[in-house]
């Protein structure tokens, strides 16, 4: 999300309330009884729920779904306006880092008494993502859909070419002192103009052609897909209170010399500078075409990857860090029910049905994401499988519980409004890393003002 859009939205929700939503029927008096509209953002999900509302209208003929699906940055911004004029929809997918504040504006409707009126059984999730739907008040703000974690999506004629096997990738070790086995790896992985490797003689760092590392942004409050699993590795956490922090630690020594590290690999040549990430064109093309060897991202990307005919790739564990541990994001979506609706029932009925097996068999068949119902993950793996991906290395970090969660608390927008700017000044080499402690100091008198 660029900074203006971040701004619109930050402004946005400092207007809400939860009296904006009185009265207002997102204009369920201009559709038909019954219809429940849904909004979500990805549009490789927008079929399998296509699917799922033509099953949801069998089961229960008396409703019907209508779908809208929009881009993420305009989805969080349309949603916004929607809460403030009294046209946000019945029921929207939901990230764990926004309805905090949503729900603490009033703008996402509590369901513990559709649960406990129906029964629901909570206990079909996969560990832990129900809990994370339980805001800092103790209510329920909705139902699992789907998780995700992070590897390494690799280009095994690159890895090939430097004699790089599968299993040397996947036993990669790292620390911050002199990124262990794994900066070993990237160095062997990049290649300059004239052919020399990152661990050999000559090399020309400022005239590389194959990155051995690619990433995408400095990572913001949360480095999701650029450095959470580093940190965590190397036994950092996000704040006091996880998943709901109180106080955060960016100015911790673990995080620092980690990003200290990190921010390394561009000094060595082995990683694009900043600016280059940020050129236009996304990570995910630029590993299309052959210019980084590995590159991190989460599991919701497969089918993104997988569109790539033009590059081999393969899959590959994040390394073990300094605490021995091999350490993952874990997050999940939830479909939530917006306050504002005048058709609570009907709303409650979807977001019900999304949450079954039912549902979410169809999800899995879909092989786009992982679903939250344990019993359609073997559908899920058997869908991968058939697309030529082995997902291991995503289930691996779940299994062994090693895997944290996405920081949320109300004050998120804050928090990044603080976090990316300073990253990026940090990781674009404007500012030192020290500079983390003074926007860890604002980051912690934000939650302060607002507690």
């Amino acid at each position: 999300m660029n900074m203006s859009r971040r701004t619109i939205l930050k402004a946005g929700l400092a207007g809400l309330a939860a009296s904006a939503v009185a009265g207002c029927n997102n204009g369920a008096a201009n559709r038909p009884a019954g219809e429940v509209s849904y909004w979500l953002w990805d549009s490789a999900q927008l079929p399998m729920y296509t699917e799922c509302a033509k099953a949801f209208q069998r089961k229960f003929p008396q409703y019907s779904v209508k779908i809208e699906q929009n881009g993420w940055s305009d989805y969080w911004n349309k949603l916004v306006t929607g809460f403030i004029s009294g046209t946000a929809p019945d029921v929207f997918t939901s990230h764990s880092s926004k309805y905090p504040l949503f729900a603490d504006k009033g703008q996402v409707l509590a369901i513990d008494d559709f649960v406990a009126q129906d029964n629901v059984d909570l206990g079909i999730y996969q560990e832990g993502l129900a809990d994370r739907w339980v805001g800092a008040d103790g209510r329920r703000y909705g139902l699992p859909k789907d998780w995700d974690t992070e590897v390494y999506f690799y280009n095994s004629a690159l890895t090939e070419a430097a004699g790089i096997t599968a299993d040397q990738l996947n036993s990669m070790t790292w620390n911050p002192k002199d990124g262990g086995s794994f900066e070993q790896i990237v160095a062997r992985l990049t290649v300059d103009a004239k052919g020399r490797r990152g661990d050999q003689p000559g090399f020309d760092k400022n005239n590389v052609t194959v990155y051995g590392l690619g990433f995408g942004d400095a990572g913001g409050a949360d480095g999701q897909t650029s450095w959470s699993w580093y940190a965590a590795g190397n036994g950092w956490k996000y704040s006091e209170g996880e998943p709901w922090g109180t106080k955060f630690f960016y100015g911790d020594p673990k995080f620092t010399e980690t990003i200290w590290w990190w921010r390394g690999l561009i000094t060595k040549g082995y990683m694009p500078t900043l600016a280059q990430a940020k050129s236009g064109v996304d990570v995910t093309a630029t590993f299309g075409a052959g210019k980084y060897a590995i590159t991190p991202n989460g599991s919701w990307m497969l089918g993104t990857y997988g569109q790539l005919k033009q590059v081999k790739t393969k899959l590959a564990r994040l390394p073990e860090g300094p605490i021995g541990k091999r350490m993952s994001m874990m997050n999940g979506l939830a479909d939530s029910i917006w306050a504002g609706t005048t058709r609570k029932d009907a709303a409650w009925a979807w977001v019900k049905f999304l949450g079954s097996q039912e549902a979410q068999d169809i999800v899995a068949k879909a092989g786009v994401v992982f679903p939250a119902v344990s019993a359609s993950m073997p559908a899920a793996k058997a869908s991968f499988a058939k697309a030529g991906w082995d997902v291991t290395p995503f289930l691996e970090p779940v299994e062994a519980g090693n895997v944290f969660a996405y920081p949320a608390n109300p004050n998120a927008a804050d928090v990044s409004a603080v976090m990316t700017p300073a990253m990026e000044s940090v990781v674009g080499f404007e500012s030192e890393l020290s500079s983390l402690i003074k926007a860890n100091d604002d980051v912690n008198q934000i939650l302060s003002a607002n507690s």
